[in-house]
């Protein structure tokens, strides 16, 4: 009888401490996407800093290109007004559309592009862009590997009880992936 009792005992202590290391590893996982996105949101503010100094830069040399700085400035405000993920994304692809136009003012401007201030913003901005790029593939990674582990049993069974949802990826519309078209 206390054989079977300290059988009984010991596949409970180890059932409990399955469900334990599923938890955590959940925890840990959602965790980690909560600090990626904080980066990406990060990067986001970096770039929402750097546009003005750019558009000010540009704007000297290319007075009568009002529409593009127009519309990078609207972009620039909605990305900063965005709530959540599908909505950051969004105005996130706004502003990359609006940005790409940017550059190809600048293209027309030979001499704005030998400008030190303007290289150096480009600069900035370009690396900026990767970083976003960057944090942007480290969420959806961490986001893929969460959802597939809520997902997938047991891990399925413990998500399920402890109120673990799947979460919302980073993307980026069809519009943005296409070359910006510009004309003089």
């Amino acid at each position: 009888m206390d054989a079977i009792l300290i059988g009984i005992i010991g596949v409970l202590a180890l059932v409990i401490i399955w469900i334990i290391m599923i938890f955590n590893s959940l925890v840990t996982l959602r965790t980690r996407i909560d600090g990626a996105w904080s980066q990406i949101d990060v990067q986001l503010k970096r770039r929402y800093d750097l546009i003005p100094n750019l558009v000010a830069t540009v704007k000297g040399y290319a007075k009568h290109e009002k529409d593009v700085f127009e519309n990078v400035t609207k972009a620039r405000s909605a990305l900063m007004t965005a709530q959540g993920p599908a909505a950051k994304a969004d105005a996130n692809n706004m502003l990359t559309g609006a940005l790409k136009s940017l550059f190809a003012v600048a293209e027309a401007y030979p001499q704005l592009k030998a400008n030190e201030n303007f290289k150096a913003l480009q600069d900035e901005l370009t690396g900026t862009e990767n970083k976003i790029a960057y944090s942007r593939q480290f969420y959806n990674d961490s986001v893929m590997e969460y959802n597939t582990k809520i997902q997938l049993f047991p891990g399925s069974l413990i998500a399920g009880s402890f109120g673990f949802i799947a979460r919302e990826y980073f993307k980026i519309e069809e519009a943005a992936r296409e070359a910006v078209k510009v004309s003089f």
